[in-house]
């Protein structure tokens, strides 16, 4: 089960998923060893899982839904086009980075927000987003 990184890592797809799967975890409030709790693997695995490192079988996907109380589709949405890097529009996948509760919390929260409020809150993001990358931190 385990997914070789090789020199182009985890199959988008299985990050996809993981991600997912993470994403929808955070929002839930659960933890790592919640999940893994629930269905019978360790926090080590679901971690595995979330980062797309070991694929999540069809079973322990079901088991995950279940426990979610979603659908196993779920964590296809957003999918599209399943050629390694591309997502439906053909462009690369939008989530590359690993979701956090402050970032599913920030999602949470946007729609919220007055149209102006939320392009204000965008444009620091991406002020503060810029000013990383290039301090490279």
């Amino acid at each position: 089960m385990a997914r070789g990184k090789g020199e182009d890592g985890p199959h988008p797809v299985d990050r996809h998923v993981g991600r997912r799967v993470c994403e929808k975890r955070i929002a839930l409030g659960y933890n790592q060893s919640d999940l893994g709790r629930a269905v019978g693997v360790t926090f080590q695995q679901i971690q595995k899982y979330e980062k797309g490192t070991n694929r999540v079988s069809a079973s322990k996907l079901y088991d995950i839904a279940r426990f979610f109380q979603t659908d196993v589709a779920y964590f296809f949405q957003g999918l599209g086009d399943a050629r390694p890097g591309m997502a439906e529009d053909g462009a690369g996948f939008e989530h590359d980075f690993p979701a956090t509760r402050h970032s599913v919390e920030i999602a949470r929260l946007a729609p919220r927000l007055s149209a102006r409020n939320q392009k204000l809150a965008l444009d620091l993001i991406r002020q503060l987003a810029d000013g990383e990358a290039q301090s490279g931190d």
